[in-house]
């Protein structure tokens, strides 16, 4: 478990993820594997900020249209951006908790489990904290009970 001050996130120094996917899995979440996904956590958090000016510049941009069929595709245009930025809220909480666990050296290891999550499924969603089966059980349980 690494703490806030050992982990760098220098791109100079960072692995790849052909270095981050050869090292064995004695050194699962070692420093140079949490710099690695402190960096790419970092980088998400940057885009989804940026996104989020692009919008608010959007929006403040509007046209007036006076033809009704245009102010309502300007409109709906407006609201499948809001609703992606939305999701992309609820993604920058996700991506900024992930920051915090790294730097309590929790992150990596499944909340349910206390297991490894995995570097592959930690590449493929940087925010997973659970493992692929305690995922899959939380899913069922949802489908089944409707939580």
């Amino acid at each position: 478990m690494a703490s806030k001050s050992t982990v760098s996130t220098n791109p100079a120094q960072l692995i790849t993820v052909e270095q981050l996917l050869a090292m064995p899995e004695s050194d699962y979440m070692n420093d140079a594997q949490l710099a690695f996904f402190k960096n790419r956590l970092y980088e998400l958090e940057q885009e989804i900020l940026a996104n989020a000016d692009v919008t608010t510049e959007n929006l403040r941009e509007t046209q007036f249209a006076p033809d009704p069929a245009d102010r309502a595709t300007i409109e709906e245009e407006h609201a499948l951006e809001l609703r992606t930025r939305d999701r992309e809220r609820k993604l920058l909480k996700k991506v900024q908790q992930s920051i915090a666990l790294i730097d309590t050296g929790d992150y990596g290891w499944c909340e349910e489990t206390g297991e490894p999550i995995g570097l592959q499924r930690l590449l493929a969603r940087p925010t997973a904290n659970l493992s692929l089966e305690a995922q899959e059980r939380r899913e069922k349980r949802q489908k089944l009970y409707g939580d």
